[in-house]
């Protein structure tokens, strides 16, 4: 599913519950909104609404990935999850967050 269409039905409050509820926003000094994600306590369809290049698939690739081998320390770790390589993670490295 495109994250238009996503974000779209968050807005109308259709469906995806609390998608969003592992992501955090904040203000950044430029007055632009920055959305975090921390990859090893978000759920499949929140990682998929806020990172840029993660869809659904890749979304449950990263949880999957996380529920087997536990807790990524790195970013780059990412990158062990099939289909997710340096340029994804470099798109979403202000996004993610490892707490």
């Amino acid at each position: 599913m495109e994250k238009w269409i996503i974000h779209l039905l968050l807005i109308l409050g259709l469906g995806l519950g609390n998608a969003l509820a592992s992501a955090s926003e904040a203000v950044s000094q430029e007055g632009e909104l920055e959305v975090t994600v921390d990859i090893n306590s978000a759920d499949a369809e929140t990682l998929a609404v806020t990172l840029e290049g993660i869809g659904a698939t890749k979304a449950v690739a990263i949880v999957r990935y996380r529920d087997q081998y536990g807790r990524f320390f790195s970013a780059e770790e990412l990158t062990a999850v099939k289909g997710i390589g340096h340029s994804t993670v470099e798109k979403n490295r202000a996004r993610i967050v490892l707490d």
